[in-house]
């Protein structure tokens, strides 16, 4: 089965015939590199040049598409021009074969190369010193690094170079694919942030308007439901203009705006006896003391999640919200009770759970909510432990 040659590069095509051209040009004027006097010609004559001159064109032909094998096929092509009066021509294709092994060739041959060729070209200067003892035979040494060290040597600079090029661009390719992806993790990770801050700004005083107006609308006492209308509009103007600071921050892209103030844990006050006027009986027993500002604002945002879902779901009785500091951990917890409850209810979605699982988890702590059985019948507890000693600076919200 024949074997079939790679397809030529059309550049190599290009350096083939131009290689040829020219040494059938110094052909046909009769230009040689040697006299045929010289004791080593040992094909005199112009016909003799052509053969070396046409394999060795051949040669170029694979200079790129098989460079190992070009420049295998090339050496002896040089060693019958040497026998004969020699072309110029031949001895330029071969320097190029040298230095495309080295550039296009595999890794191992990239370096192999050089040290054959640097051997070859110390024993061309030392061996026919040695023997004839004639400082014109270390110009042999000198035409053989000229033929084969020089050209290889420089190919393996140009590799190198090309390596180095190749493997900046794709370090430069990671970092920007790594720098995409930080911006598509910051993009998901504020979408999330901005997400829980809405949904704790907002939800608890559109629950309160919805548990609100539906007691307004199903009783027919004027002043439960003038109380119910005072307590409506009280919490859509607080929500309103919550929702307008929100957006003001949303929409503004140039920074100048301060940024809004964030909720701590001296608020608590006015959160529960906002909870209180929404109709919540609750009771606060909160001795922090000093805590971190990501801690803070986490503890603040549980806190009046867990109250807004009592006010939704919990039955009759007293909600108890406390928060003590020891063996440096906050502990949150919010007992409401558990069970059927007479008065209306509003929907919820599991997002506001969703949402203080988060915050407890970005600073490594620990969430856990559900029904309980305690001495006073069963509860709803939420429960809350935020390390406050080694916690991480950063937002949480």
């Amino acid at each position: 089965m024949a074997v079939r040659l790679p397809r030529p590069r059309r550049f190599d095509v290009h350096v083939a015939l131009g290689g040829l051209l020219g040494g059938l040009l110094l052909w046909g004027v009769g230009l040689a590199t040697r006299p045929d006097t010289e004791p080593y010609v040992l094909l005199p004559g112009r016909w003799p040049l052509l053969l070396p001159l046409v394999v060795m064109a051949g040669c170029e032909l694979l200079r790129r598409s098989a460079p190992r094998a070009a420049l295998l096929i090339g050496t002896p092509a040089l060693v019958l021009d040497l026998v004969t009066q020699g072309s110029l021509v031949t001895l330029l294709m071969y320097t190029d074969l040298m230095y495309a092994a080295v550039l296009y060739g595999p890794p191992a041959s990239a370096h192999r190369i050089p040290r054959i060729t640097g051997l070859l070209t110390v024993a061309g200067a030392v061996v026919p010193f040695a023997v004839w003892r004639e400082p014109e035979a270390l110009l042999i040494g000198v035409l053989t690094g000229l033929i084969t060290f020089g050209p290889a040597a420089t190919g393996l600079i140009v590799r190198n170079h090309r390596d180095a090029a190749e493997a900046a661009r794709l370090r430069a390719e990671q970092t920007a694919l790594l720098a995409e992806m930080d911006r598509a993790q910051a993009v998901t990770a504020e979408r999330a942030r901005m997400a829980r801050e809405l949904h704790d700004m907002v939800a608890n005083h559109l629950s309160a308007i919805a548990i609100h107006s539906t007691a307004a609308l199903s009783l027919q006492d004027p002043r439960t439901s003038q109380e119910a209308l005072v307590v409506i509009r009280e919490n859509s103007v607080e929500g309103l203009a919550e929702m307008r600071r929100l957006i003001g921050i949303l929409r503004d892209s140039s920074g100048d705006t301060e940024p809004v103030a964030a909720p701590t844990l001296d608020g608590l006050g006015a959160l529960v006896e906002n909870a209180r006027t929404n109709g919540l009986d609750v009771t606060l027993d909160a001795a922090p003391g000093t805590v971190p500002a990501p801690v803070e604002l986490a503890a603040y945002r549980i806190v009046q999640e867990s109250l807004t879902n009592a006010l939704k779901h919990a039955g009759a009785g007293r909600v108890a919200v406390s928060l003590a500091r020891r063996d440096g951990v906050l502990t949150v917890e919010v007992i409401s009770p558990y069970g059927d409850r007479d008065g209306p209810t509003a929907p919820g979605s599991g997002a506001g759970l969703v949402g203080m699982r988060e915050r407890a988890a970005l600073l490594d702590g620990t969430f856990a909510a559900g029904p309980e059985d305690s001495p006073d019948g069963k509860v709803w507890a939420v429960r809350a432990i935020l390390p406050v000693s080694d916690t991480a600076e950063g937002d949480t919200a």
